[in-house]
C-alpha cells in the first residue's frame, strides 16, 4: 500500500514562495511519475504539475509555467513543488498523486483519473 503526506502549505502575500513536499512510502516510488494537483473551494479539481520516474520530463499547467517548479529526490521518496510569485487565484488545497500507469515511462498525464494513490492536501492561501 503506498501512501503520500504532503507539507509546506500555509498563508503567504502575493509575490511570495513556498515549497510543498510528498512524501511516499513503498519502493515503487522512484519508478513511477508524480503529479501535483490543486482544487479551489467551488471549483474543479485541475491539474498543476507532474514529473516521470526519473525527472527528465516535466509538465506544467499553463496558469502556473515559468513560476512554479516540480522535483523529485527518489533517494528521499519525495516531490517537491516550489512555488513562486504567488498569486491570490493559486488559493486551493493542493494534492499530490501517485501514476502506477508510467512506470520507468519519460512521459507523464495531466488527467487526474490517471493517477492510483493521492495525498490528503494541504491548504495553500494567498492574500492579495
Amino acid at each position: 500500500q503506498v501512501q503520500l503526506v504532503e507539507s509546506g502549505g500555509g498563508l503567504v502575500q502575493a509575490g511570495g514562495s513556498l515549497r510543498l513536499s510528498c512524501a511516499a512510502s513503498g519502493r515503487i516510488f522512484s519508478k513511477i511519475a508524480m503529479g501535483w494537483f490543486r482544487q479551489a473551494p467551488g471549483k474543479e479539481r485541475e491539474f498543476v504539475a507532474a514529473i516521470n520516474w526519473n525527472g527528465a520530463t516535466t509538465h506544467y499547467a499553463d496558469s502556473v509555467k515559468g513560476r512554479f517548479t516540480i522535483s523529485r529526490d527518489n533517494a528521499k521518496n519525495t516531490v517537491y513543488l516550489q512555488m513562486n510569485s504567488l498569486k491570490p487565484e493559486d488559493t486551493a488545497v493542493y494534492y499530490c498523486a501517485l501514476d502506477t500507469g508510467h512506470y520507468y515511462s519519460s512521459s507523464t498525464s495531466d488527467n487526474g483519473h490517471d493517477y492510483d494513490y493521492w495525498g490528503q492536501g494541504t491548504q495553500v492561501t494567498v492574500s492579495a
